[in-house]
């Protein structure tokens, strides 16, 4: 896929010259970045899971079987 960017052209010659040094093209340098954004979110994403199941089984409680009906919850006295 292609996409196309605007940036300001001083930023650009600057990054071409790291890209130089490192190597590789700017497209290069592009593509790995947004690579590792890409896996570092997913990363983040696993980690928090994680974390939610983790704190969901330590702190998590059987109540047992519900013995009681959603309505009756709400029910209230009648009001004379």
């Amino acid at each position: 896929m292609n996409i196309t960017l605007s940036l300001d052209e001083n930023i650009v010659r600057k990054a071409r010259k790291v890209a130089i040094d490192r190597n590789t093209t700017l497209t290069g340098m592009v593509r790995k970045f947004l690579e590792e954004t890409a896996r570092s979110d997913e990363m983040e994403r696993k980690r928090a899971v994680l974390t939610l199941r983790e704190t969901f089984s330590k702190y998590g409680r059987d109540m047992g079987q519900r013995s009681w009906r959603r309505e009756a919850l709400h029910d209230r006295p009648a009001l004379s």
